[in-house]
Formats: C-alpha cells, structure tokens, sequence
C-alpha cells in the first residue's frame, strides 16, 4: 500500500515544512486522508523533513553568526529531534486550540509561537514551553510585521508550487526565505549579525 501523493502536492509540502507553513500541512494532511500505514509513514517522512529543515537553520545561524558554518550542520538537527517534534506538536495543538474560537485566532496564534523554532535552535538547551513563552514575548508588537514580511515571500512560494520548474525554484527560495527569517529573527532577539569576509565554501563535514 503506497503513499497516492502527486508531484505537486509532494513540492507544496516540502514547500510549506521549510517555511514552517504548520496550517497547510495540517490541511493538507486531511485533503489527503490516506490509509493507516501511509498516514503513518507520511508521519515519518515529514518529521525527517522538518528535522532537516532544522539542519538548515543551524547552518544559516552559523553562517550569519561567523560561527564556522559547515554542511555537516545539516544533520545537526537530529541533535534537537526530541524537541523540535515536541515544539512542533506543542504549536501545532495551541494553534488548533485558538481556531477552534475563529479564523483570525488561529492565525494570531501563528504568529505569537512563529520565533519557537529559532529560540530553540539559537538556544538547544532551553525547554520546549520556554521557547514558546519566549516566543510570545518576542512577538508582542511584531506578529503583523512578520506577517506582512512573509506575505512578501508568497510570489516565489506560488513559483515553487509549479510543476517542473517548482524544485529550481525552491533550492533558491528556500535559502533566501530561511535566511530572511534568521536574520528576523536576530533583529528581534537584539543580536548581532557578523559579516564575514569571502572565504572558500564550507566543504568539509
């Protein structure tokens, strides 16, 4: 029994996990509603893919920090696997919660837990409810300002959901989304970002 999972809707689910889109995967899960063992190992694959998505900020954290990026990074995320999923879940939950009131809630909600996932890569050893409590803080006055940030990225996010061409599109959108929102990020947190000059590419692992 396989996983029925089209071109496009496979590009729009790798598409949304790296931007952290957790309202479109929760829609596009139930759109699909497949059988039992391919729900299960849809599961599986989207969390390696949202741990992997982690590997990346760390590799960008690295990169805007001048703190020896390397490409080996992108499996560090496995590191933080316990509680990237707990994190996950935990603002998957809080955000179905406040739907369940309107629309508008659940969208708010979005916004109030968006920085989670960057407090706890930027800070491994801080628990997952802190993160969203640091996160809520973080975002007091700045949830319409990242939504209209985001809203920014929608032209190339539509490009990436096209067939053929959406994979090209997505290895440069991918970078430039998740890069933007790092250094979003380090400007709300009040933290430096360190240029560093041209250097050879971090080839070693």
């Amino acid at each position: 029994m396989g996983v029925n999972i089209s071109y496009d809707d496979a590009m729009s689910y790798v598409n949304y996990y790296l931007n952290g889109d957790y309202q479109a995967v929760i829609r596009m899960s139930e759109e699909m509603t497949p059988p039992t063992s391919a729900y299960l190992l849809n599961l599986v694959i989207s969390a390696v893919l949202y741990i992997f998505g982690a590997g990346f900020l760390i590799f960008i954290f690295n990169t805007v920090k001048n703190a020896g990026a390397v490409y080996g990074n992108l499996l560090d995320g496995f590191g933080l696997a316990g509680k990237l999923i707990l994190l996950a879940l935990v603002q998957v939950v809080f955000v179905f919660l406040w739907s369940l009131l309107f629309v508008i809630p659940g969208i708010i909600a979005t916004y109030r837990y968006r920085m989670a996932k960057f407090i706890l890569i930027d800070n491994p050893d801080m628990g997952v409810m802190d993160c969203i409590r640091a996160s809520k803080q973080m975002m007091k006055g700045h949830k319409w300002e990242c939504f209209v940030l985001e809203l920014s990225f929608i032209g190339w996010q539509l490009l990436a959901g096209l067939p053929y061409i959406g994979y090209a599109v997505m290895i440069w959108t991918a970078p430039y989304i998740n890069t933007t929102m790092v250094l979003y990020y380090m400007a709300l947190a009040g933290k430096p970002v360190i240029v560093a000059p041209a250097a050879q590419p971090p080839y070693s692992m």
